[in-house]
Order: C-alpha cells, then sequence, then structure tokens
C-alpha cells in the first residue's frame, strides 16, 4: 500500500494558501505528521479521506487518484477526525454497528464480534450499553478511535487522536497503533503533541504554514539538533535575560534560581551542560530557525 502526493495544493475562498506544493510518499508503517495548530495538518487530511478537494495537483492511493476513485479509497480508510462526531441517539455499540455496515462488514455475527473486540481493545467494553452522549470526553474520543478501526482499513488516518485522553488512555491507544502497524496498513498520525510521534512513528513529516519543511526518519530530526541543546542552573537575573533570546523548554526552582534547558547556540557567561537531544528539543529548534528546510 502506498500513498502518492504530487505538487498538492490547496487554496480556500477568501485566498488562503492552506498547502503549498507538497511533495510526500507514504509506505506501510506508523508515519507521523507533525506540526503547529494552522499547519494544514487537517487539511491534508481531508484531502486524503476525500472530503475536501484540493485546489490542484495529485493524490494517488494505490495507484488510484482520489478525484477519480472516491469511492474505491474511501471503502480503503478508516478516519478519525479532529472533531470527532456521532449520533447521540445510539448506544455505544450501535454507533460501531453503524460504522462497521458502513465499511461494508454484512455479516451480522462478525459485526458482533469485531464490535466486542474493539470495545475491550479501546477500554470501552463495560459501557457498550451507555448511550453515545452520556460517555465522558476521553470515552467518547475512544469511541471514535474504534469507529476508525472498526473494518480493518488498509489506511487509517487519525487527527489529533489523543486529545483528551488521560496518560494511560494514550499509551493504550500508542500500542494498540503501533500492533497494527505492524501489518501491510498505511497508519497516518497528524498531531502537535510531539509525544504522540516519538513513540510510535519511524517516518514523518514536519508541516508549517502549509509547507512540507521536513521528511524523513524523527532520529535524523534529532539529530541536526545535537549540540544544541543545554542545561544550566541561574539566577533570575539569568533566566530572564536568557529566555528573551532562547526558547527554555523546562524549569524547575533550584534553591534561589532555576534548573532549565533551552535550545540554541552555547551562550556566554553561563555555565551550560549540553545534553543529549529528543524530538522535542529537535522540534523547537527547527521551528526556531527561520524555518530553513532540512531534507535529510
Amino acid at each position: 500500500m502506498e500513498i502518492r502526493i504530487s505538487s498538492l495544493d490547496k487554496t480556500y475562498p477568501g485566498g488562503y494558501h492552506a498547502l503549498q506544493n507538497i511533495d510526500l510518499t507514504i509506505t506501510n508503517g506508523m508515519f507521523g505528521l507533525l506540526g503547529p495548530n494552522g499547519a494544514g495538518k487537517s487539511t491534508l487530511m481531508r484531502i486524503l479521506v476525500t472530503l475536501l478537494e484540493p485546489t490542484s495537483g495529485e493524490v494517488l492511493i494505490d495507484g488510484k487518484d482520489i478525484r477519480n476513485h472516491r469511492r474505491e479509497v474511501r471503502s480503503m480508510v478508516g478516519y478519525l477526525p479532529q472533531d470527532f462526531r456521532f449520533f447521540s441517539r445510539l448506544k455505544a455499540w450501535e454507533f460501531l454497528d453503524y460504522a462497521a455496515r458502513l465499511g461494508g462488514m454484512s455479516d451480522r455475527r462478525e459485526r458482533s464480534r469485531r464490535i466486542d473486540e474493539m470495545l475491550t481493545s479501546v477500554g470501552l467494553f463495560d459501557f457498550r450499553n451507555r448511550m453515545a452522549n452520556k460517555l465522558s470526553g476521553g470515552m467518547k474520543r475512544r469511541l471514535g478511535i474504534a469507529q476508525a478501526l472498526i473494518a480493518s482499513p488498509k489506511i487509517i488516518i487519525v487527527d489529533e487522536p489523543t486529545t483528551g485522553l488521560d496518560p494511560e488512555e494514550r499509551i493504550r491507544f500508542r500500542n494498540l497503533l503501533s500492533d497494527l502497524g505492524r501489518s501491510d496498513t498505511v497508519i497516518i498520525l497528524s498531531t502537535h503533541i510531539v509525544g504522540d510521534i516519538s513513540s510510535t512513528c519511524n517516518q514523518m513529516a514536519l508541516l508549517n504554514e502549509g509547507e512540507l519543511v521536513y521528511r524523513g526518519t524523527p532520529d535524523q530530526l534529532v539529530e541536526g539538533t545535537r549540540g544544541f541543546v543545554w542545561s544550566a542552573v541561574v539566577t533570575q537575573e539569568q533566566y530572564d535575560r536568557l529566555k528573551l533570546d532562547y526558547p527554555v523548554i523546562s524549569t524547575i526552582p533550584s534553591g534561589l534560581g532555576w534548573e532549565i534547558q533551552f535550545v540554541g547556540e552555547r551562550p556566554s557567561g553561563i555555565d551550560a551542560v549540553e545534553v543529549a537531544p529528543n524530538l522535542e528539543h529537535a522540534y523547537v529548534h527547527y521551528m526556531e530557525n527561520n524555518f530553513r528546510h532540512w531534507d535529510l
């Protein structure tokens, strides 16, 4: 399975340029799409699931142009949008039954088995008879995840999937996607939460202001930040001065001052120790450096 995106542009009425000349190939496994809010991630996801027409360019899914094969493409895709909605008059299991039938599962016994399997996977089996609108915010998000996966799609696209999930739920969801990523399935995880990418994805892209500014592995992005992450214990005065010129990643009270981590060139006048970078450091460093393109 392959998604090939070529010269993709999207301009909304009024002239807002949401996507600009996107070229990207995505194959089996977990793929992370990272970027700040407003970067164009949701626009790209909606184009991939045929809910939005591109202004120009081409998207091929399994060799099929999405403009000419909308029905076939939709049958291959499971989608969890950022603004997930459901029918409030349905119970949790009834909603999943509806989603399974939409996904082409005609055998009632097989649907029932699959519904129980998915409810168990997302921790909602004990709430299967609860009305969907009576679920908590986190439970509703988990129900959305279940409906995206219910028909065993070849492509799974999830937009900001861990919004509203507590840490335990987030870990459960990451593990669920990781298990699916071992099969011949394309999984696209679109998020602004760096931890969701670093924990699950071996390939990623970075969008900013509608442009694709990085594509490669998380490790490559992190490696480009080596020598630019620092830790120091500073006074309040030093901290106030430092944060004017450097993005500060973390601050912990320490005696009469602060123990901080920050990203950038090594500062003068401060006893700073180099720190091994992680993906969060790399993301902040990249976004702070004039959005210059890394094509690794």
